[in-house]
This record gives C-alpha cells, sequence and structure tokens, in this order.
C-alpha cells in the first residue's frame, strides 16, 4: 500500500488534457496512482513487441480508436480486438504483442515499475519506449 497518505492527489485529471500533453507512442505517461498500481495513458500506432509479464497481468482500456492484441497461448496464437470503450486482461505468463493499425488512446492499470516491454520479450524496436512509465508532467 502506499506508506504516505498525502502523496495520493484528490485533485481531477483530465484525460483529454493529460494525452494532449505528449507525443511520443508507446511511451505511457502516469497519471495516477492507486496503492501500489500506476494508472498510466500511452498513444499508440503500429505494432508493439511480442512479450510476457511473468508476475502480472496486464489490463487494458481503450479510450480512443482500437486495440489488437495477439496472444500466443497453450492452444493456439489468436487475436483479440478492442474497439473503443472496451477492455481486456492479459494474464500473467500469457505472451502478447499489442498493436493499432489506425492508432488509439489506451488506459493501462499496472502494478508500479512494470516495464513496458514485459519480463521476457523479442528485440525491441526505436519506436517501442522501454519504460516502466514517465511522470505526466515531467
Amino acid at each position: 500500500m502506499t506508506s504516505d497518505p498525502s502523496a495520493v492527489s484528490t485533485a481531477p485529471i483530465a484525460l483529454d488534457q493529460a494525452f494532449a500533453s505528449f507525443d511520443a507512442l508507446w511511451s505511457p505517461r502516469i497519471v495516477a496512482s492507486v496503492n501500489d498500481y500506476d494508472v498510466r495513458v500511452v498513444k499508440v500506432e503500429g505494432e508493439h513487441v511480442w512479450h510476457v509479464h511473468d508476475d502480472t497481468d496486464e489490463f487494458f482500456l481503450v479510450l480512443g480508436g482500437e486495440l489488437h492484441i495477439d496472444l500466443r497461448e497453450p492452444a493456439g496464437e489468436h487475436r483479440v480486438t478492442l474497439p473503443q470503450g472496451s477492455l481486456c486482461t492479459v494474464p500473467r505468463g500469457t505472451e502478447h504483442r499489442p498493436y493499432a493499425p489506425q492508432g488509439a488512446r489506451i488506459l493501462l492499470f499496472e502494478p508500479t515499475g512494470t516495464p513496458t516491454v514485459g519480463d521476457r520479450h523479442e528485440e525491441i524496436p526505436s519506436h517501442v519506449d522501454a519504460t516502466t512509465g514517465h511522470p505526466l508532467h515531467a
């Protein structure tokens, strides 16, 4: 849990303003913290990288556009399509690759310190920011 209750802000956050404050793709911004979790917003377009989070699920909420998530599971590879307003949780240990051919705006909910490229991943292309999130107003 958050050890310092004064560190949690009760100020409202306008997500449209948050998205307008940065241009970088696949480079999430931390807009809030809830207990030991980050609430991150990210603009995406094109492909991310195949990756796995060994110890945590990954939560996606599509706020704008459409997101596709390719999944590699024991039963085989398949795709989940998330139109605006949809959400999906990728279970821990599931290899996955998000992509958005036309671009999308996503809200992620992950434990603080979770790397965007997971614990295991393929080679990271230059357009993907391997980070644990950036402060919204750095």
